[in-house]
């Protein structure tokens, strides 16, 4: 009896235990995937773009045919179908509100491309932080970013969008910014980041928005993988299949790429969306035959979500019954995205504070970080010691050009919910910061960047006449560059050069500012200038940025996220390019200057062009400041290691110049001899180091030997014994290299 009498008091507490204790986020996953019916679950891998509130769309929300929505930011319509899903369906299942939130949400910072050239994760992240706490004060819980597309060909509009060109930089930044969007611990600020775009999309052939793409299955891996792999180790909840074809397959109906690798591989939990209609797109590939047949290729491949195909929602049931996609495959889709809903506390929380949306906008922190990075992303590229302009010599000062009081170009590409009428211009700044101190005189020349001359040119040459120096402010309008927005000529538009050299005629001193989303080709403007401060877009703060550096009262520190070239036929050119068999040494001279011989059947044999030099025009890693600094060369503390170690490289860097300044001190290597080609140079860590004038700081890295390990001929990673060149200097093409051996 007393046997009995103690089981039922043990099963009496564990009743009890039971009835308190928290369901875990799996558990409650179970719990609702039992409950629903085939077409409920369908529905939760369905995404609908609306805009307003649609009737017929609220019908599907309470039936349960809706995962997620995009493409409304507005609180009352967000919270009016969040009602329609969570109180008039049967299982209440909270929707996922989404938006394309790139680089800010009403704060807008610089286009990504220009953060990349910060070289500053940490500032990154708190971009990502803030862009995160005003899109979910409007009801927006999931954004499509970080793209970490590796772009080599500024021709490709989408360029802007990412960190550019090198896979450790491209990494760092990404990174930085799923851990900004999604916070450090999950609350009502969180929002799901989505890497993007899986994978190699930045190698479009011919810079073509959508194209082909042709990279092996080794240079995906030791390239365009990386960052994807780091991000999903530092949890990001979603990623975003490409667009293009890679090797013939599309990457929407890769399964080699999503269940192998990214699942299979690296252990992905989140979930994985499909890019706008791209299930659909695969009918227009020539790899589907309909769009039944594409949804049953992209869900058999691993996408879990269908953006915009309406291929699961239509086709999905009869697939399922017709033995071409499993049960197993669809609840596994659906715990996929159930888990991220929860993570976001979605079921506790689905509604908006519509009395408090606009509070959270254009914070003074949220400004103050834009302004920071735009000050940080501007890179100073050629200067004759005309900057930074002295208040007490200047006394007038001539802005001029397209881009000085653009505030909707100034934001750059992506920015749907940036409002130009917050945006600080260069004109408005200088006006605001030093109109007292220095007469500014603004005549435009050209009120937009492809315009061509209607007599206002010779009004500036006019205005020019009773300035100083002139402030020319050049570029791209923020539709040129961004999706599906991609050229063959990247110099600058319309009369903007004519514009450019008429002022330099009038012989006053010609700074030139540069807001684009690209690199562009700048031959003509380094002949016509004193000075080139290129800020890509730089957001909502660009204009106080700008006039800081200019006047001296902040330094540039940008560095060159990607290569510039000196002519467009130089595309693809990237510093981390493989050795070939005849490199190039060095050689730039051109056609015209090589002397012929009679009979001369070679003018070299060599990888190099007869009508352009080999190298570029600036090339990665690159930037000036207000001052100079001399590096010593590089010391390690061996020159042999295991494959375990770590190697710990320093050098000293002197401010040789008058001013305080922050240098971003690089780290790079080379592997002398592989199982496959290897780059030339990779950069492998980075620094941001202020420096007083005369002061000399000694600059230290780790790099684990680890770190050197790469995909070759056996397609295992791992580090192969050999010779290693290592380099710390100012940009990619400096330093003296110092050499070790892995045993």
């Amino acid at each position: 009896m007393k046997r009995i009498m103690l089981s039922v008091a043990v099963a009496m507490l564990a009743a009890a235990t039971c009835m308190w204790a928290q369901p875990t986020e799996d558990e409650r996953v179970e719990e609702l995937l039992r409950k629903m019916t085939l077409q409920e679950k369908i529905g939760q891998l369905n995404q609908l773009s609306v805009g307003g509130f649609d009737h017929n769309a609220a019908g599907m929300m309470r039936a349960g045919m809706v995962g997620s929505i995009l493409n409304e930011c507005n609180p009352n319509v967000l919270n009016r179908y969040q009602r329609a899903a969570v109180e008039d369906s049967r299982l209440g299942i909270p929707l996922l509100i989404s938006r394309d939130v790139i680089h800010g949400f009403k704060t807008m910072f610089p286009i990504p491309l220009g953060l990349a050239a910060t070289f500053d994760p940490e500032l990154v992240q708190q971009g990502a932080r803030f862009a995160a706490i005003e899109a979910t004060a409007s009801g927006i819980r999931w954004t499509f970013s970080p793209m970490l597309d590796i772009a080599r060909d500024p021709r490709w509009g989408r360029i802007a969008e990412g960190s550019g060109e090198d896979t450790y930089l491209d990494t760092q930044m990404g990174v930085a910014m799923v851990k900004g969007y999604q916070g450090e611990t999950f609350d009502q600020t969180s929002m799901a980041a989505c890497v993007k775009h899986f994978v190699a999309y930045g190698a479009a052939e011919g810079g073509r928005d959508y194209n082909s793409t042709g990279v092996s299955e080794r240079t995906l891996r030791n390239v365009y993988l990386p960052p994807f792999e780091a991000c999903v180790e530092a949890g990001v909840m979603t990623l975003m299949t490409s667009f293009n074809d890679n090797d013939g397959i599309p990457s929407t109906g890769n399964g080699f790429l999503v269940n192998d690798v990214l699942r299979g591989e690296w252990g992905f939990e989140g979930f994985v969306v499909s890019d706008w209609a791209s299930i659909y797109e695969m009918v227009n590939h020539g790899y589907a035959e309909d769009n039944k047949h594409a949804g049953e290729l992209a869900f058999n491949a691993g996408v879990d979500m269908d953006m915009m195909s309406y291929a699961y929602i239509r086709h999905l049931e009869e697939l399922i019954n017709e033995g071409k996609v499993s049960m197993e495959d669809l609840d596994n889709a659906v715990r996929n995205i159930l888990r991220v809903k929860f993570r976001l506390g979605l079921f506790e929380n689905p509604y908006i504070d519509e009395s408090n949306v606009e509070a959270a906008f254009y914070s003074e922190e949220a400004l103050e970080a834009a302004r920071k990075s735009a000050v940080e992303s501007a890179v100073l590229l050629t200067n004759n010691g005309v900057l930074p302009l002295n208040r007490s010599k200047v006394k007038t000062v001539l802005v001029t050009g397209p881009m000085a009081d653009a505030p909707h170009d100034q934001l750059g590409t992506w920015t749907f919910d940036g409002d130009p009428a917050h945006t600080v211009t260069p004109l408005k700044a200088l006006k605001q910061l030093y109109g007292n101190d220095v007469q500014v005189i603004y005549e435009p020349g050209l009120k937009y960047s492809r315009e061509f001359d209607k007599g206002g040119i010779a009004k500036a040459v006019k205005a020019a006449k009773k300035a100083d120096v002139i402030l020319a402010f050049l570029g791209e309008e923020a539709i040129l560059s961004g999706e599906a927005h991609s050229l063959v000529d990247i110099s600058l538009k319309g009369d903007q050069r004519k514009l450019l050299e008429a002022l330099h005629e009038t012989g006053k001193p010609v700074v030139l500012n540069i807001m684009a989303g690209r690199s562009l080709v700048l031959d003509f403007e380094i002949e016509h200038s004193d000075a080139i401060l290129y800020s890509f877009h730089p957001g909502t703060m660009g204009g106080p940025a700008i006039a800081q550096l200019i006047f001296g009262d902040e330094t540039p520190s940008g560095k060159t996220p990607v290569t510039f070239p000196k002519h467009v036929g130089q595309i693809p050119l990237y510093y981390n390019h493989n050795m070939t068999g005849r490199p190039a040494n060095g050689r730039e001279e051109l056609l015209h200057e090589i002397p012929l011989k009679a009979g001369q059947t070679s003018l070299g044999m060599t990888s190099y062009w007869l009508d352009c030099p080999f190298a570029p025009e600036f090339p990665f890693g690159y930037g000036l400041t207000y001052t100079t600094f001399k590096y010593s060369a590089p010391e390690i503390e061996k020159t042999e290691y295991g494959v375990n170690d770590t190697v710990h490289a320093c050098v000293t860097v002197r401010n040789t110049g008058d001013k305080e300044a922050i240098e971003v001190v690089q780290l790079y290597v080379r592997d002398l001899v592989g199982s496959v080609t290897r780059p030339v140079k990779e950069l492998k860590g980075f620094k941001r180091v202020a420096i007083a004038p005369g002061e000399t700081v000694k600059v230290a890295f780790e790099l684990d030997i680890q770190d050197l390990a790469f995909y070759g001929k056996d397609m295992v990673k791992k580090v192969e014994p050999g010779k290693f060149q290592l380099w710390i200097a100012g940009d990619s093409a400096s330093g003296t290299p110092i050499e070790f051996e892995v045993k």
